[in-house]
């Protein structure tokens, strides 16, 4: 079972930056997906990246250039930088995992293709 711990998080102005990281544990198989998602009060769940077990990243067009997903996977951590911050960023963002027994070419954006959440952290950005 796959266990992740968020952290970071918080208030910044618009403009500004802050870092996300995720902690994980527990995978069995080397093959996995991890990926952001956020959502904003009477929102629906959006996909906002995913990095693929060999460092290929994707990013939603609302992201792109300004949010950049990396992992350590020495430390097993996932981490989301986010610059030039805008209100619309605000969110609860949450990060998830998916394992696999076998390679898959890409990553899904899907949140229901995710198998492990982190219990999510608030970052609100003020104009």
């Amino acid at each position: 079972q796959v266990q992740l711990v968020e952290s970071g998080g918080g208030s910044v102005q618009a403009g500004g930056s802050l870092r996300l990281s995720c902690a994980a544990s527990g995978y069995s198989y080397t093959m996995y997906c991890m990926a952001w998602f956020r959502q904003a009060p009477g929102k629906e769940r959006d996909w906002v990246a995913n990095i693929h077990s060999d460092e290929t990243t994707n990013y939603a067009a609302s992201v792109q250039d300004r949010f950049t997903i990396s992992k350590d996977t020495a430390k097993n951590t996932l981490y989301l930088q986010m610059n030039n911050l805008k209100p619309e960023d605000t969110a609860m963002y949450v990060c998830a995992a998916v394992q696999y027994r076998y390679w898959v070419p890409f990553c899904p954006r899907g949140a229901s293709e995710y198998q492990f959440w982190a219990q999510g952290t608030q970052v609100t950005v003020s104009s």
